[in-house]
């Protein structure tokens, strides 16, 4: 009887065994993804941008006068560039939504419980990317489309006034969800690669918003060779993807959607590889 109490407490001693948890992309996706709805600056960041996307449109058309020489008139060529006038200062908060993606892991610390749990790191940032890319591209394109849509009954029977079945619109409106989403993207890897939320931010705005104004003081020959290769909307390759008919000197929509492409690409590369080779 004693032998048999032995035995059977000897096997009641050995632990069960535990499932195996891997490390799939798949998991990481969901957890980005967990951190996303987690967030409260994420929803207000989408929020003020869907506002200024589609409050600044409709507003635009509604204030249209085809007389006026100053204001939002004044340069409005088509139905198209009322609608998304708002992206350049949507661009700012959507960008400002990749940046906190990456570097606010780095403010906050929590970026080391994110890559103690995926040592091989590179998963972490392609997760981030795609799941900020997917929201932000559904969120934009709405957006674009809703501002045409809302301001056309205010353009119905003007000179400028497009539907969406006319020649380009489609292109103008898809290809501003898609800048929007690569924008954030942009941000995203700015953020990564300089762990800082007001570093990656300040990048962002000197890509986008200020380098056109540096080619102002520079000789004057240099800036139809330069600005179009830029990746904001001014004269540079978000302007082309947006614009419903390209102005002289500018780039084709598919040619400047490669240059921006390539912007990204460069500054992911970058994220990636101080990702990998520098501690969190």
């Amino acid at each position: 009887m004693s032998a048999t109490l032995t035995a059977t407490t000897g096997s009641d001693a050995v632990p069960a065994k535990r499932p195996d948890y891997k490390v799939t992309f798949g998991r990481v996706v969901r957890s980005e993804w967990a951190k996303f709805l987690s967030l409260r600056s994420t929803w207000i960041t989408l929020a003020v941008a869907g506002l200024l996307l589609v409050g600044i449109g409709i507003m635009g058309a509604y204030r249209y006068d085809p007389t006026a020489m100053r204001g939002p008139s004044a340069d409005a060529h088509d139905a198209v560039t009322i609608a998304l006038r708002s992206t350049e200062l949507a661009q700012l908060a959507l960008g400002v939504l990749g940046v906190l993606a990456t570097a606010g892991e780095y403010t906050t610390g929590l970026i080391r419980s994110t890559l103690a749990a995926v040592p091989k790191r590179l998963p972490v940032l392609a997760a981030k990317v795609l799941v900020y890319f997917g929201v932000v591209i559904v969120v934009a394109t709405a957006g674009a489309f809703l501002s045409f849509l809302g301001g056309e009954p205010f353009l119905h029977g003007k000179a400028i006034a497009l539907t969406l079945s006319s020649s380009g619109v489609l292109r103008c409106l898809f290809g501003a969800g898609l800048y929007l989403a690569l924008i954030a993207v942009l941000g995203a890897a700015l953020g990564m690669l300089v762990r800082s939320v007001a570093g990656g931010i300040s990048l962002l705005v000197v890509l986008l918003m200020l380098l056109p104004v540096f080619l102002d003081i520079l000789p004057s020959s240099w800036k139809p060779d330069v600005s179009p290769y830029l990746p904001g909307l001014e004269g540079g390759a978000g302007g082309s993807i947006i614009a419903l008919h390209q102005e002289s000197g500018t780039l084709s929509p598919g040619a400047g959607l490669a240059v921006l492409c390539a912007w990204v690409v460069v500054a992911l590369a970058g994220a990636a590889y101080r990702l990998l080779r520098s501690d969190s």
